[in-house]
């Protein structure tokens, strides 16, 4: 029996919504074997972020070390990574490993608004990591970061995603749960083409590690060979069922349900 492998490169959150425990759950539920390499633990839960405390480099560059060595990946997620020592390391890292399909969520602030990326660790995000990126999935507050200008239309999300795709990515995708309507359009712009995916917004507050969870589903489908185009495309399906099924847990922002999918995909 052959098994895909994905490692995640990642916070752990407590509270199991978001970080490493999310990407793992979504590993497992699309078949996929998850490793992990945590950067940070979080005491944190449905209502915020309460503590952040940061491993040291050489923790975090052991633990890739340890996988590479022995499980080597078919793809990887980067999530959170806090700081700029964190993320040359974690970039030098995968290149001397040569892990290849490297997807990178850039994570930089909590649902509840604490930073998880520090604002003098942009311009390293942008100069280590997305050059050795085969896909990164921003949303939009992230890619205004990234590009610094305002995203409002989505010929400003075009905009955005060639120019963080001039920055080296293979792809881009601009997640669109933080823009208006009554439809979440992503923006996967592969290089040559943009492509669109829609989905009914679901009016929930329990959104907590929609971002990590949507990336890890991309990481796991490129991890089974597929293209980024039809990664994108589960990836969606996945996290429209996570977020509509809600598990209804938790006093603040409560996190989505990654049995979903899968519940639905039994039950047709």
């Amino acid at each position: 029996m052959r098994i895909s492998k994905a490692l995640t490169i990642a916070g752990s959150d407590s509270g199991g919504g978001a970080g490493i425990q999310a990407d793992l759950k979504t590993f497992q539920e699309l078949e996929v074997y998850g490793m992990s390499a945590i950067t940070a633990v979080t005491a944190q839960n449905t209502l915020g972020v309460q503590g952040i405390f940061p491993l040291t480099v050489e923790a975090v560059i052991d633990q890739i070390k340890s996988v590479g060595a022995d499980l080597h990946p078919n793809a990887v997620k980067t999530g959170m990574l806090f700081n700029s020592e964190i993320i040359e390391a974690v970039a030098h890292a995968i290149k001397k490993e040569k892990m290849a399909k490297v997807v990178v969520d850039p994570v930089m602030i909590a649902k509840g608004g604490s930073p998880l990326l520090l604002e003098e660790s942009v311009d390293t995000l942008k100069k280590k990591l997305i050059p050795i990126a085969f896909c990164i999935t921003p949303n939009i507050p992230e890619a205004e970061k990234l590009v610094g200008f305002k995203i409002v239309s989505l010929e400003d999300r075009k905009r955005a995603a060639k120019t963080i795709f001039d920055l080296g990515a293979k792809s881009v995708v601009i997640k669109g749960g933080h823009d208006d309507g009554n439809e979440v359009t992503d923006l996967l712009f592969d290089g040559n083409t943009y492509h669109l995916f829609s989905s009914p917004r679901i009016d929930t507050k329990h959104t907590h590690g929609t971002g990590c969870t949507f990336a890890a589903a991309v990481t796991a489908e490129l991890a089974k060979g597929k293209s980024i185009l039809e990664a994108v495309e589960t990836a969606k399906s996945f996290i429209h069922a996570a977020i509509e099924d809600s598990l209804g847990i938790g006093a603040g922002h409560g996190p989505t349900n990654h049995m979903a999918y899968r519940n639905r995909k039994v039950n047709v």
